[in-house]
């Protein structure tokens, strides 16, 4: 699009011929050539038009297919959520089931017999319990992460959606007003060149005179305009105060997420060494 943009702003009418109006005062005949010139330049932007089109179309075609992708991506990740949810009940359920049920069984049934393999035993079951523990902890990271991806998984597919629409819009809307601003455009310039060959010189010189006077007025009012504007607007100053101050916030919010989550975990272990010790020291006793 940026290249498109750039071939039909390149399509001035008043760059058509070499030298400007000045030179076609007194050589109205090289106006024929500069017309031929002028339609030559049209047809090469006509023939980028059309490529920048299929390109579009292209891209279109391929963001369609991604916005299809996500969706069967979105589906498996809602599948893979739910059955993480699932595991994640059970587990609970057994491990809450061993720490309450049949732990306690077995280190019943090793202190009533007072034999150290029976310790032992009991010392290997809850190991396992821990280990399994771990593992639920893990899969609650993965449900946690499961979670995450989906925001992001539709974040990209809208994303992707815009796009298709501001490509479709270009291409059945913008291309062809372009296409027949182009035609009317060379039009105009013909019709201009025939009744500047009908004119006599003092016609033109007045034409020229007001294109002068114009754009005279134009060019002081623009200058007048830009001088009073500061070199950064204030809206981008604001935006960009406003960027800076949210992603502060941020930063600060997830370094306090994680000195809590690390300390909570330096908790966890203290607790867990501690019981493990006292586990220890009763097997013993």
């Amino acid at each position: 699009m940026s290249e498109l943009v750039i071939q039909v702003k390149d399509l001035d009418v008043t760059k058509s011929s070499e030298g400007g109006l000045l030179n076609k005062i007194p050589f109205i005949k090289e106006a024929k050539h500069s017309l031929e010139k002028l339609k030559e330049r049209y047809e090469k932007v006509e023939v980028q038009i059309d490529r920048i089109e299929g390109q579009l179309e292209k891209a279109r075609m391929e963001m369609l297919k991604d916005i299809n992708m996500f969706d069967t991506m979105y589906q498996k990740n809602l599948s893979y959520f739910k059955e993480l949810q699932l595991y994640i009940a059970a587990g609970e359920q057994e491990i809450e089931k061993m720490r309450n049920e049949t732990i306690p069984s077995l280190q019943a049934e090793a202190e009533k017999s007072g034999d150290p393999m029976d310790a032992q035993m009991v010392r290997d079951f809850e190991d396992t319990v821990n280990r399994f523990e771990k593992k639920m902890y893990d899969l609650k990271l993965s449900k946690t992460i499961a979670i995450q991806s989906a925001p992001q998984i539709k974040l990209i597919q809208n994303n992707d959606k815009l796009l298709v629409d501001r490509i479709q819009t270009a291409v059945l809307n913008t291309i062809p007003v372009w296409k027949g601003q182009i035609v009317i455009a060379l039009g105009l310039y013909k019709q201009e060149k025939a009744l500047k060959l009908q004119q006599e010189v003092m016609d033109t010189t007045n034409e020229l005179l007001r294109k002068n006077s114009e754009m005279l007025k134009t060019n002081i009012i623009e200058t007048a305009k830009a001088s009073e504007k500061g070199i950064v607007e204030l809206d981008t100053l604001k935006k960009v105060n406003d960027d800076l101050i949210a992603t502060i916030e941020e930063t600060m919010k997830i370094q306090k997420e994680g000195r809590e989550k690390r300390q909570a975990a330096e908790q966890e272990l203290v607790r867990l060494e501690g019981e493990l010790k006292n586990k220890l020291m009763e097997i013993k006793a």
